[in-house]
């Protein structure tokens, strides 16, 4: 028999079993226990969510945004690398949702994948020479498999704060892979399946081709140990005094990519924590400190520390960026003396900008061959290289070259409450808009470019935020190079969008239209301050009222208010900020930059919308660069 075929088959049994056997001696008698609570899965991948959900487990899908970047070198053995990292993973959602998705989940559960061999961590491949070396190391030997699972307990208390309770293990699955032949490597490589996959392959698919044997669990190796997970589970629900469980406080932010620190090491003897929140048994959990989070500083500020080397990392980015570093990297890997050629730039200052560039998740750093070359990550190769689709790289520049001179002035912008651009810049222009961006050519397609970056980013959430069926026509007011409007034509098929903004931006809107043209997007050139709007059943503020003085933005909104017939609708699309102004945000940030306008929560721009006639209808917060509000007008 095959062993693709062969091990097909078994994956086909397991998940039957799961569902008969497993589902009711196991998982049963916990369902309700779980039953109207809020469960997440801390994790995108495909396997780990069908391994749950053939349980008949309920659950939500919430991605954690934690950059899996924590030093291997700190952990004395790899299965407390990824136990910690699948720990992270659970708390910065935790921590993330009941801001971001206005909801408080009840337990979080995180998992983490790593295969070693011969000492190694071996993660997923960056690229399909990555995936060589990787499946190269395999080749003719035994490697083990470890997952480390995370169960986040979430309590909310008097106060509003938040308790955490932890659950940890792991699993270490061996597996043997055959001697593989160059042929055979290639080929399963160019399958494209190993790209996402934890040390380069998939057991439970094409994969299944390379191994021998395997010995323990088989689903501890797809991604997920559900074995030793129900086990865990049925120790928490059914009272069980073996369950480690032990508390965690975390007062880092959410929107932080770093790991949580802040911990409440609490020892075995000292305290029996009260768990009557998250069971019905009277029985309590042992408390105990797990091994890769003991440490002696516990006192010291760490979210300061990272304050204050924040701008740091923001210069790496801007330099990288502005150096073409990420536009010259190759799917192969560079060199630094590779790298400094193609950068024209000193062997030694690259190494210490490439360098620093992996410290912060922007790189991959990677042996391979006998040298140590450098790589694109995944999330550079889809933001940072100029020509992605997804390219934040004329934003980057923007901040560079216009923000980050605003805010070398931020202490007299504070003393004076004034925009520092006279300083930064040698001229007190009349606006930005005016004389910034608009007397020269090279100017506006800088901001053209840096608009364009975010709309392509933000705009196919905003689009999607609500349902316009209702709406046939739209105009998109100030809508730069199109974007956001060939967005929302893309999601509504039944909808045309009208493009307003200045003269010298529509002539320039050719260097930015897509190859494949969409009728249905047209655009008009006006002053949206001096000339008549283009009539439309939906108007589109994207970026515009937070650039403006209040009369400014009541003229614009009143001249809506008139061009508007009832039913026409207003979609808002800004930086949300929450209403008590304490949670961290880009826009209050932005602020200190002293512009002539404002940023407002929810709450502030509908009452300011409503004195124009408009009701509001929804409001979406969509984990990207802008929200969205939409209004509609009033009978």
């Amino acid at each position: 028999m095959p062993p693709l075929f062969r091990l097909s088959s078994w994956w086909t049994r397991i998940g039957a079993v799961v569902q008969t056997s497993e589902d009711k001696m196991v998982l049963h008698p916990v369902m309700s226990k779980l039953h109207g609570k809020l469960v997440v899965l801390a994790s995108a991948s495909p396997r780990r969510r069908e391994i749950l959900t053939n349980t008949g487990l309920r659950f939500e899908v919430v991605p954690s945004w934690f950059k899996e970047t924590l030093d291997k070198a700190l952990f004395k053995t790899p299965y407390e690398y990824a136990v910690e990292t699948a720990k992270q993973k659970a708390l910065e959602v935790a921590q993330r949702m009941p801001l971001k998705h206005l909801k408080n989940p009840d337990i979080v559960i995180g998992a983490d994948t790593v295969v070693t061999v011969d000492g190694l961590i071996l993660e997923k491949p960056v690229d399909k020479q990555d995936a060589y070396c990787m499946l190269s190391r395999l080749s003719g030997k035994e490697h083990s498999v470890y997952t480390g699972v995370v169960i986040v307990l979430c309590h909310e208390r008097e106060g509003g704060e938040t308790e955490y309770k932890v659950v940890d293990f792991y699993e270490e699955t061996k597996v043997k892979f055959a001697e593989l032949s160059e042929e055979m490597l290639w080929e399963y490589i160019n399958s494209g399946e190993p790209m996402d996959k934890a040390g380069g392959y998939g057991i439970q698919a094409l994969g299944g081709m390379l191994v021998e044997y395997v010995q323990g669990d088989f689903l501890n190796v797809v991604g997920f140990p559900l074995n030793h997970f129900c086990k865990e589970l049925g120790k928490i629900y059914n009272g069980s005094p073996e369950s480690p469980a032990y508390k965690i406080k975390c007062k880092k932010s959410p929107e932080s990519d770093g790991p949580c620190t802040s911990v409440s090491r609490l020892s075995k003897e000292a305290v029996q924590p009260d768990i009557s929140s998250f069971t019905n048994s009277d029985s309590v959990h042992n408390v105990v400190e797990p091994e890769a989070t003991k440490s002696n500083n516990e006192g010291f500020p760490h979210s300061l520390v990272e304050l204050l080397d924040g701008f740091k990392a923001s210069k790496t980015l801007f330099t990288a960026s502005k150096l073409g570093v990420f536009d010259v990297m190759s799917d192969s890997g560079l060199t630094v003396d590779e790298v400094a050629i193609q950068i024209n730039a000193s062997v030694l200052g690259t190494e210490k900008l490439l360098d620093a560039a992996v410290s912060i998740g922007l790189l991959h750093k990677l042996k391979c061959e006998d040298k140590l070359v450098y790589r694109n990550t995944e999330q550079a190769r889809q933001f940072l290289v100029s020509d992605s689709p997804l390219s934040l790289h004329a934003y980057i520049l923007h901040c560079n070259d216009m923000i980050w001179p605003l805010f070398n002035h931020l202490e007299s912008a504070v003393r004076e409450g004034t925009n520092q651009h006279e300083r930064a810049f040698g001229k007190k222009p009349e606006n930005v808009f005016q004389d910034i961006y608009f007397k020269k050519d090279d100017m506006v397609m800088r901001f053209m470019n840096a608009m364009h970056s975010i709309a392509k980013v933000s705009g196919r959430d905003v689009a999607t935020a609500f349902d316009l069926s209702r709406f046939r026509t739209a105009c998109d007011v100030g809508g730069c190079t199109g974007a956001m409007a060939y967005e929302f034509t893309k999601a509504h098929p039944d909808l045309s969008v009208i493009v307003f903004d200045l003269p010298a931006v529509i002539e320039m809107r050719s260097h930015f239209q897509p190859l494949e043209q969409d009728s249905r997007v047209s655009f008009v050139a006006g002053d949206f301050f001096k000339d008549d709007i283009p009539k439309a059943d939906l108007y589109i503020l994207a970026r515009i009222l937070h650039d403006w003085s209040d009369d400014k933005v009541h003229g614009l909104l009143s001249k809506l208010s008139k061009t508007c017939t009832p039913g026409c609708g207003l979609l808002l699309s800004e930086i949300l900020l929450d209403e008590e102004r304490t949670r961290p945000s880009r826009a209050l940030l932005q602020a200190l930059s002293m512009t002539e306008g404002s940023q407002r929560s929810a709450t502030e721009y509908s009452n300011l919308i409503r004195k124009h006639g408009f009701s509001p209808v929804h409001t979406r917060y969509t984990d990207n660069l802008l929200d969205a509000m939409l209004f509609v007008k009033d009978d």
